[in-house]
């Protein structure tokens, strides 16, 4: 982090310590790493982005760890949680992420699924009356991922949590964090999940990979896409910029790049790559050709039959007189092409 200039790090509590043989010692260890971190922090000014707990990897929660049919795991889960939330808090984290690897199901067969759904929320809001009894002000964040290993997940994409945050009535007290790699494995483009993110306030933080769209897997490559870099500062910019979390990665090397030095090429390329992207995407928007030609697209909305439409002054009696005296709408070219040879321009 020194060498390239990285001011922040994340982290899942068992990836910095490892799983022990009950759940006194894993805590035991987290503390000591913890204190370590700390140290560390102190000495070189480094930062937490955010933590998280690992509610994936162990085989107690091969049925979920917030969606568990086992109340007794569900419990294991929650201390987990609490651990994990304590030891971002004594870091001075700016956020905590939770991570749903396995809530979902692999069969309906077996699943009561609105249970199932009211035990995470259940969950979500013992952390919020938790972080403030702790006074942790830093952000929630849930993550959406779409399966694997799960057949689904509840977590699936942004529309699904936001869904999920609104009808628990957790909207107020969570973003989302939004991975590359998820959003295509959800069938979505990652603009597509930023955009329905940021369109209901929730664009919290970005985890900076890209996947392999012949790989139906989370493969977290490191991303070297200039497109796909620029796409995403797009909406970035568009909503004004972050105003919590950041870019982070969640990715790792190819395994043939075993090297020390693999792992700057990585990292540097994939900050390169989103410098770029970022740059791109201002010269675009200070451009204004696109976003000119977006805001005339429906200019029919901003006068007329199109404003008292938004405005909730005409129904359907009132709209059936004006199709019927209006006649056979004119619609006008979307010129995909043209915008997408505009985007070439400055790339």
């Amino acid at each position: 982090m020194e060498k390239i200039d990285i001011d922040y790090y994340c982290f899942h509590d068992r990836d910095i310590a490892p799983e022990l043989n009950d759940l006194a010692a894993s805590n035991a260890a987290l503390e000591k790493v913890v204190a370590k971190l700390s140290e560390k922090q102190k000495e070189t000014g480094k930062k937490l982005l955010w933590g998280t707990a690992c509610l994936f990897s162990h085989p107690r929660y091969a049925q979920g760890g917030g969606t568990t049919p086992n109340a007794d795991v569900f419990a294991y889960g929650a201390a987990q949680v609490k651990a994990a939330m304590d030891a971002t808090h004594a870091l001075g984290g700016e956020g905590y992420v939770f991570w749903g690897g396995r809530e979902g199901y692999a069969t309906l067969l077996n699943t009561n699924m609105k249970r199932e759904l009211d035990h995470l929320a259940a969950l979500l809001h013992m952390a919020v009356d938790y972080k403030k009894k702790i006074g942790f002000k830093g952000q929630f964040y849930i993550e959406p991922k779409p399966r694997e290993p799960s057949t689904h997940q509840y977590d699936s994409d942004s529309a699904a949590c936001l869904n999920f945050l609104r009808e628990y009535n957790l909207l107020d007290h969570f973003k989302l964090n939004i991975e590359t790699n998820h959003a295509t494995l959800a069938g979505h483009t990652m603009e597509h999940e930023l955009t329905v993110a940021a369109n209901a306030g929730a664009l919290g933080s970005i985890d900076a990979n890209r996947g392999d769209t012949l790989l139906g897997w989370d493969t977290d490559q490191f991303p070297t896409d200039i497109y796909l870099t620029t796409q995403i500062m797009l909406v970035v910019l568009g909503t004004g910029g972050f105003t919590t979390g950041g870019l982070n990665f969640d990715a790792k090397r190819r395994r043939e790049s075993h090297e020390p030095l693999d792992l700057f090429h990585a990292h540097i390329g994939g900050m390169d790559a989103f410098a770029r992207g970022l740059k791109i995407a201002h010269a675009i928007l200070a451009d204004g050709r696109l976003e000119d030609f977006r805001k005339a697209r429906y200019a029919s909305w901003d006068a007329g039959i199109g404003a008292q439409i938004e405005a909730g002054k005409v129904g359907l009696a009132e709209l059936s007189s004006y199709a019927l005296q209006k006649g056979e709408p004119k619609l006008a070219s979307g010129r995909q092409e043209m915008l997408e040879n505009l985007i070439n321009e400055f790339i």
